[in-house]
């Protein structure tokens, strides 16, 4: 398995181990890590079975001023932005696993849309799909990531769960 870290972690794909397929054909990510998943999964060239998405960062139904307060905050201080963020996961062992996210991550995940014509090719490539997301979700809107991935993806949504699924 090839697993991608989420923003400002490293390490913490044990939180998903409930979840992960522990196979060599999986490619997994985190939140901003999802969108590493799923870039590398439309580029690469071995074979990829399933790709598992947990909280995919999406904020392609977020406003410009929305991504300009985040960038402005995180680039005046990066700690603050740091712990803060960390805070809003929702999951007090995120803590442990703590690696200081850079302003270019921030502003990837920040600006990244969604590629729909992306995901279809990979469904029709044979990849599976598997979208987690929490009902509780304080970064992303759970219900707006649901309804866009649903057609490509199958979409586990669960309830009184945040960001980190815990």
């Amino acid at each position: 398995m090839r697993y991608f870290n989420g923003f400002c972690l490293k390490g913490e794909e044990v939180l998903f181990e409930p979840f992960l397929l522990p196979s060599d054909f999986t490619v997994a990510g985190f939140s901003y890590g999802a969108i590493k998943a799923f870039e590398y999964a439309l580029t690469c060239k071995e074979r990829i079975d399933t790709l598992q998405l947990f909280s995919p960062a999406f904020f392609q139904d977020r406003d410009a001023k929305f991504k300009k307060l985040q960038t402005l905050f995180f680039a005046k201080n990066p700690n603050a932005y740091c712990e803060t963020f960390l805070n809003n996961l929702t999951c007090k062992p995120i803590f442990d696993y703590f690696h200081q996210g850079t302003l270019q991550e921030l502003e990837t995940l920040l600006h990244h849309t969604w590629d729909a014509n992306g995901l279809q090719m990979l469904t029709k490539r044979g990849v599976r799909i598997e979208v987690y997301v929490g009902e509780q979700d304080a970064i992303i809107n759970s219900i707006n990531v649901k309804d866009f991935f649903v057609p490509f993806a199958t979409v586990y949504y669960f309830k009184k769960v945040g960001h980190c699924l815990c």
